[in-house]
């Protein structure tokens, strides 16, 4: 059922929106951080700390002739208020919010609910469901609607799929008589981020409950101006417009905005002219920018700015290509089709440039009958060659097929799709999909981590690319055809949330699995009998110890469980080579123990000596399968 709200001017808003354009206001944050309000600040909760700031910005766009009072509650749901220890105060700081802005707005403007996403990633790119992600929005809306908001602006959404939700939750929440404004963000080239077409977003806008769809934020008014105008060729809706200031330029430490209130202002005839019938501002717009936009407003507003007249049907969008079969992939994916147990060995990439060593490990994986050699991706985040250059060497050099682990920590969602085609051109097939280590555990923990998706979201990627169609579900006119291989841990403290990332990267599309080394078996089992139902093929990770000191690290820096009866083999070794030797033992019985239990084994070499992953190899036995042609 909808909430009942107090009495508000939402019936007045609506009856004013279908006779004449109206001016919204501009950024609030640019205006709190001009006023001293540091940028790592919660921005949102100042409305219960510092309310008459927030009320002084809001009557200072009032003064500037703004006729719309958005609420600072952009962030006001409880992710984002999470990750400030606010999670708890949705429902406060949202009507607090309104409050301010109903006191700056009087009966001189009308106060519009402001939602923005939730800063997290949703399926199929992330772990939170459609489901999880409308609850989160409903609540946020209802706070709002309680509050009594005249209307309802979400704004900067980047994904069309989070915009739904947000708007289905809207819509439950206030029934059918409050206007909802949905509007998204662009890049450079009118597209969404993950690449859906003009068309396409405002198709799926056409078919949800919302009142007016537009535009905000971006890199400033004239991308936006010539996407509006596009998008006025496949609607028959109210269009709104609230550009950013141009993008922000750092001058001693902080970020301005140079377009000028008088540019602008220039690009708000341009809009209305366009047929936007709601004109504001995003970052970097203040009070000057909206008073020159209102004059220009006020101008045109005799001035007829009729919408669009044909509405142009969108392409049709041609069908996901169906992917190719596992066992077509590679030879690994024709081995795990067919059953055969398999033999991954781990080779790190070179520090340097030099691969010689790797290649000649590699030579001697081949000739004792490893199936393929697994390059890690930046492991313990390292600077190293890069893993695609290493397998490509090792494929070319050592005639071996090569397992390329892919991890999303110095990718963007852009670079991950063309490294990943990249791949695949160069002749390899088979990934593991990882989130990688985070800068802090490396060298250089002061390095940027970007981490747009985690490993459930590149899997996502990968399967949407093996279809032929890029992150946004649009067509790329061919298709790739990569083995996705996932990351398990069977020794993860939090074993039911590892279960529960397990099952989305299934549902994303993997194909096989490797588990982090493994040395308590027992926890093994328990992991293949809670998965067992997916039927995918699970590589065992084994890495046989090289000393006492090691077995140590293996349980307290990776915090991989290990058995107190292994410690105490490793503690009793006497001298290194008696330690290796046990540690081999050791690893040679976990694969005995695991053969019948799992499709294959991975190898570590420990500190590049390969000859103890091929001696533990040899504990596979005779009943290794040949090599697929």
């Amino acid at each position: 059922m909808p909430i009942i709200a107090p009495q508000t001017r939402a019936a007045e808003f609506k009856e004013t929106l279908g006779k004449r354009v109206m001016v919204a206001d501009g950024a609030m944050g640019t205006s709190l951080y001009a006023k001293g309000v540091f940028i790592n600040r919660c921005y949102d909760e100042l409305n219960l700390s510092l309310p008459a700031l927030v009320r002084d910005v809001h009557q200072e766009y009032v003064k500037a002739g703004a006729e719309i009072l958005e609420t600072n509650t952009f962030g006001a749901n409880r992710k984002r208020l999470g990750a400030f220890g606010f999670s708890e105060k949705v429902r406060l700081i949202n009507q607090a919010g309104v409050r301010i802005a109903r006191e700056a707005a009087r009966d001189l403007a009308f106060v519009a609910g402001a939602v923005g996403p939730l800063g997290i990633r949703l399926e199929p790119l992330g772990p939170t469901s459609f489901e999880e992600a409308r609850a989160l929005f409903r609540e946020q809306v209802e706070a709002l609607i309680e509050a009594g908001v005249d209307l309802l602006i979400l704004e900067t959404f980047r994904d069309s799929n989070e915009v739904r939700e947000a708007i289905l939750a809207a819509r439950e929440a206030a029934g059918n008589d409050l206007v909802i404004v949905a509007q998204l963000s662009i890049e450079d080239d009118g597209r969404l981020r993950d690449g859906t077409a003009v068309a396409d977003y405002t198709q799926r806008l056409n078919e949800l409950p919302v009142d007016v769809i537009g535009l905000n934020c971006s890199s400033g008014p004239k991308v936006m101006l010539e996407t509006i105008e596009k998008i006025a060729g496949y609607t028959r809706l109210p269009l709104s417009a609230m550009p950013n200031a141009g993008l922000p330029t750092t001058v001693e430490g902080r970020n301005l905005y140079l377009c000028s209130p008088e540019y602008m202002a220039q690009y708000a005839r341009r809009f209305l002219l366009a047929g936007v019938r709601i004109i504001g501002g995003c970052c970097g717009t203040t009070p000057e920018h909206i008073k020159a936009m209102r004059a220009e407003a006020r101008s045109l507003q005799h001035v007829e700015t009729p919408h669009s007249v044909v509405i142009e049907p969108p392409t049709a969008r041609p069908k996901a290509m169906e992917k190719v079969p596992a066992a077509q992939k590679s030879s690994l994916g024709a081995k795990l089709a067919a059953g055969h147990f398999v033999a991954f060995v781990e080779i790190l990439p070179p520090r340097g440039v030099d691969a010689a060593k790797e290649i000649e490990g590699a030579k001697l994986c081949k000739a004792a009958g490893i199936d393929c050699i697994n390059v890690p991706d930046g492991p313990r985040a390292s600077a190293r060659l890069s893993a695609q250059v290493t397998c490509q060497l090792i494929q070319q050099q050592a005639g071996i097929e090569a397992v390329m682990h892919f991890c999303c920590r110095d990718r963007n969602i852009l670079s991950i799709q063309s490294e990943l085609l990249g791949a695949h051109a160069a002749g390899i097939r088979n990934l593991i999909c990882i989130t990688g280590d985070p800068p802090r555990m490396g060298a250089y923990p002061d390095a940027t981590a970007v981490f747009d998706v985690d490993a459930i979201g590149l899997t996502n990627i990968v399967n949407n690319l093996n279809h032929g169609l890029d992150l946004g579900g649009n067509p790329i006119g061919s298709q790739t055809a990569l083995l996705i291989g996932v990351g398990a841990n069977p020794g993860a403290l939090n074993l039911d949330e590892e279960l529960r990332r397990f099952e989305w990267k299934v549902k994303a599309g993997a194909e096989y699995v490797v588990t982090q080394p493994v040395f308590d078996l027992d926890l093994l089992e328990v992991f293949l009998k809670a998965t067992e139902e997916h039927h995918l093929p699970v590589i065992a990770g084994i890495w046989p110890l090289t000393s006492y000191r090691n077995a140590e690290f293996m349980v307290n820096e990776l915090r991989v469980p290990v058995p107190e009866e292994y410690m105490e083999r490793m503690r009793r070794a006497e001298g290194a080579d008696a330690a290796r030797a046990e540690g081999i033992a050791i690893a040679r019985e976990m694969v005995r123990r695991v053969r019948p239990l799992v499709a294959g084994v991975q190898l570590s070499a420990p500190f590049g000596r390969y000859q103890m992953a091929i001696e533990v190899a040899e504990a596979i036995g005779d009943r290794r399968m040949a090599a697929i042609d």
